[in-house]
This record gives structure tokens, C-alpha cells and sequence, in this order.
């Protein structure tokens, strides 16, 4: 592995000068869980390592009545060991719980898991239904993307030189909001995902019809999908109405664009994709009314 230098940053704006200064050849350090197998495998050569755990911003957690907001280098542990917030983000929950094993959950976060762009990644697409918006820093300043727009490519991203996520922003859920991820693997010892869902609902004040929904798609296409067609098949129904659910899976698996490869064929996974879409509508419904 070629030698590099390790810099431990005291604030966003130094982290955001040396990445800009190395461009290409530096990297920044959250969990280091995928960027260290990286750079072991060849896939960069780095010049400078810029640890993003000593950045008090990086490492926070803040959640009031405008929302929350997880700074890009918490890790997986501190989400899903708080009550408060396994309630109120339970989708996110789901995803936080799954990724790697217990001693990976301790380093690892969502906000490297986005960061990477995996098109199987866990956390995304519960990001995506939970509304997520991604606050990224640069030489030009800062600026705010969607996270279902963050994502451009397999291990890409729309973050450019210099540039560095700070934290992902999340509108506080109402109390009819319910979420949930599941995926389905090949085996336990493949923990990598065939085809994944992610669905919220937010539901009326008597819990009967569903205001609004979202379902995003993972590992069915180069990067995560937000299937608007599912969604828009859900709202303003019944949130009994079995045929409404259907018809969201139907339309996750035509939004669906997987290829075939040695964990799935084509015709498998968007046949997942449907049932995991029609079971994750019901797990969101569920926990909305909980």
C-alpha cells in the first residue's frame, strides 16, 4: 500500500483544505471500514488520510423539534442504542442495526455508508424515505443536496474536489410516521444485499389513510432508486386497502433495473423487490399507528 500522511483536523475548515489541497489523492476517515479494504485492495493512492473524528461537528448528534441532525462520522451505535431516536427514525434503525457485526456498528456510520455509494449499501435508501438531506462542505462553502439525488454511480457521488459531508438532516416524523427496511441476502455469510426496500408512510390524524409515502430500492440498479410510482399508487388511500399495496409493489419492480450476477438473476430480484415492497408498506403502516 503506497505510505500517506494521517491528519486529524480540529474543524471542517482545515478537513476541507487539505482534501482540496490533495484532491484525488486524499480521503477523508469516518469509520474507515470501507476505506481502509480500499486502499489495501489498490483502489487509491492516497497522499493524505484526513480523520474526520476529531471534528466536533462531524461526531454530534442533534435532535429538537426542527428535526434531526447526525454528523457524518457518528457511528452506528450511538443511533440505534438511543430509544428516542429508534422511535421516532425506525427505518433508519433497521438499516443502522444491519451493517456489518457489532465491532463494525462501533466505528461505521450512515453518513460513510451514503458517502460510499454502494448500490447495495444498507442505510441509503432509509435515508431516502426518511427524507433525508445530505449538508456537504467545500472551498466554495456549504451547500445541501437531496439524498436521493446524492448518489451518481456506483462508488460515485456528487461530491467534488475539496468537498466533504458534514451531516445528514432528517424533518422531525410526525406522529403518524412509521418506516422500515429489510433486504434479503443470499446467505448469512454473504451480508451483502440481492434486492432491498425501504417505506414510509405518513398517515392521517385518525390513522386511516396514508398522506404520504415513500419507497426507495437498493441493489436493483447502478444506484439507489426512489420509486415515485410506488409512493403515488399509496397516497390518499385506505391504509387497509390490500390492492393499493399491490399495486406499489408492482410499480417497485417495474422502477426496478437489477442485472443478473452470481447473488440474483434479473427475475429474481424485482420479484423481491415487489414482495419486500408490499411487506415494508405494511411494516411503515404498522408502526405509524404504533
Amino acid at each position: 500500500m503506497h505510505p500517506f500522511a494521517y491528519v486529524a483536523p480540529k474543524t471542517v475548515e482545515e478537513a476541507v483544505a487539505v482534501l482540496d489541497k490533495h484532491g484525488d489523492k486524499a480521503r477523508p476517515l469516518a469509520g474507515g471500514t470501507d476505506l481502509l479494504v480500499q486502499a489495501r485492495a489498490g483502489r487509491f493512492n492516497l497522499d493524505a488520510v484526513v480523520d474526520m473524528k476529531s471534528i466536533p461537528e462531524l461526531v454530534a448528534i442533534k435532535n429538537d423539534a426542527s428535526g434531526l441532525e447526525v454528523g457524518a462520522a457518528v457511528p452506528c451505535y450511538q443511533l440505534y442504542e438511543n430509544a428516542k431516536l429508534s422511535a421516532e427514525f425506525p427505518g433508519i434503525m433497521d438499516a443502522a442495526s444491519l451493517i456489518g457485526g457489532i465491532q463494525v456498528q462501533s466505528r461505521a456510520g450512515i453518513g460513510g455508508n451514503l458517502c460510499n455509494a454502494t448500490p447495495s449499501a444498507d442505510s441509503i435508501c432509509p435515508i431516502i424515505v426518511h427524507y433525508g438531506t445530505a449538508v456537504i462542505a467545500g472551498p466554495k462553502g456549504r451547500r445541501e443536496v437531496a439524498s436521493e439525488d446524492f448518489c451518481t454511480g456506483p462508488g460515485r457521488n456528487v461530491m467534488e474536489k475539496g468537498e466533504l459531508l458534514v451531516s445528514l438532516k432528517f424533518p422531525k416524523p410526525s406522529a403518524t410516521f412509521g418506516a422500515a427496511y429489510e433486504r434479503f441476502i443470499p446467505r448469512n455469510e454473504m451480508d451483502i444485499a440481492v434486492a432491498a426496500v425501504a417505506a414510509s408512510v405518513e398517515l392521517s390524524e385518525d390513522k386511516k389513510t396514508i398522506k404520504k409515502a415513500r419507497v426507495a430500492l437498493s441493489a436493483v440498479g447502478p444506484t439507489p432508486i426512489l420509486a415515485k410510482a410506488a409512493a403515488d399508487a399509496l397516497v390518499g388511500k385506505s391504509a387497509d386497502d390490500e390492492a393499493a399495496i399491490s399495486a406499489a409493489g408492482v410499480a417497485a419492480a417495474a422502477a426496478a433495473s437489477p442485472i443478473s450476477d452470481m447473488r440474483g438473476t434479473v427475475e429474481q430480484r424485482k420479484h423481491l423487490v415487489e414482495v419486500l415492497t408490499k411487506r415494508m408498506v405494511k411494516k411503515a403502516i404498522e408502526r405509524a399507528r404504533n
